[in-house]
């Protein structure tokens, strides 16, 4: 029998590979069909390729001076984090009394209007006024620091 060459894609040099391959991956993730890792799939396919790669004698080895500057790195990146989840818990919301509040306000008293004011007759009274209703924009809340960084 005989042999076979490489046709289509496989013929191509591998630059030209890298090409297509590139542009179908925009073409995804413009369509919205493309595959996002989730932080499990990445781990595990970061251990399977370190594996092989160790296997393959190709492995980066560190020295005692890389991996300790790489270990206080991440344990840095760690604290900071914990620091700031832990400062987000002990804040606040804000609050209606307080200056940019997004809070419920309190109704007026009966007959009186949003201002606290009467409405200049003895005998009538206003109803009473029902809080604004609450608006995407009225219940956001400042960014937190775990958020920023």
């Amino acid at each position: 029998m005989a042999e076979k060459g490489k046709r289509g894609f496989a013929a191509m040099d591998p630059e030209k590979q890298r090409q297509i391959a590139s542009m179908g991956g925009k073409a995804a993730h413009q369509k919205g069909t493309a595959h996002e890792f989730t932080p499990e799939e990445a781990r595990e396919a970061g251990r399977k390729g370190g594996q092989a790669a160790h296997q393959r004698g190709r492995a980066h080895v560190f020295t005692s001076e890389e991996a300790r500057r790489a270990g206080r790195k991440g344990g840095q990146h760690s604290r900071a984090r914990r620091a700031a989840a832990r400062a987000a818990e002990q804040t606040p919301a804000p609050s209606a009394e307080q200056p940019g509040g997004a809070g419920l306000q309190a109704a007026p008293p009966e007959g009186l209007n949003p201002q606290g004011q009467g409405n200049g007759s003895q005998g009538d009274f206003a109803p009473p006024s029902h809080p604004p209703e609450e608006t995407a924009e009225s219940t956001e809340r400042p960014a937190s620091p775990a958020q920023i960084g």
